[in-house]
């Protein structure tokens, strides 16, 4: 597995549908997730740590593990099938050590490893809870090198000024027809994505 960081939300040129980029520790591989503007609202929240008036959703998601006695230990975002990327929460008891000391390797299946939970989840709802709580963002390497492109540092500063604009000048109203507008394309494309469709998270 490889273990990966949020690089930053960039904006897709033709559609203006918003991209969170995963990038691996060499720096030179990153791979696109086409998510919502509501989702990617909720991880940039997290990455800059800004405390909303009313808690958002993974804000509460966060605050309910605490209070059921469990933690995120990491996310693993394991497949991408029919351009949907597939991703699972590890849980586990707070009163168990988490993330694994540095330099070893999670790839192989330990004793502890029984002892997590796994719950189903889209990666932009895993990656916005794993920001929220310090938890690593892990892919399989065969997602990876099926996904990635490589990285254009100076391509994703641009593409993250325009995000922020994009998001500056989107009235509450705007925001509302662009999800309806997204939720009558999906119902339209029910048949089934093409080969060549960008990868989303969802369903």
């Amino acid at each position: 597995m490889v273990e990966m960081s949020v690089a930053g939300i960039a904006l897709d040129a033709a559609s203006r549908t918003p991209i969170v980029l995963l990038r691996d520790p060499s720096g030179r591989r990153q791979v696109p997730i086409w998510i919502d503007q509501s989702q990617a609202h909720n991880i940039m929240a997290g990455l800059q740590g800004t405390e909303p008036v009313r808690p958002l959703s993974h804000d509460l998601m966060a605050t309910l593990l605490i209070a059921g006695g469990l933690a995120l230990d990491r996310v693993i975002v394991h497949a991408i099938e029919d351009s949907t990327f597939h991703a699972v929460l590890k849980l586990v008891s707070r009163t168990e050590e988490l993330e694994p000391p540095a330099g070893e390797d999670t790839s192989e299946t330990s004793g502890e490893e029984s002892d997590c939970l796994d719950i189903d989840a889209r990666p932009s709802d895993a990656i916005a809870l794993a920001v929220r709580t310090g938890s690593s963002i892990w892919m399989l390497e065969e997602v990876v090198a099926q996904a990635s492109i490589p990285v254009d540092a100076e391509a994703d500063a641009e593409d993250q000024s325009a995000f922020n604009r994009f998001v500056d000048d989107l009235s509450p109203a705007a925001l509302v027809r662009h999800l309806r507008d997204r939720r009558d394309q999906g119902q339209e494309g029910e048949s089934g994505d093409s080969d060549d469709s960008p990868a989303s998270d969802q369903l």
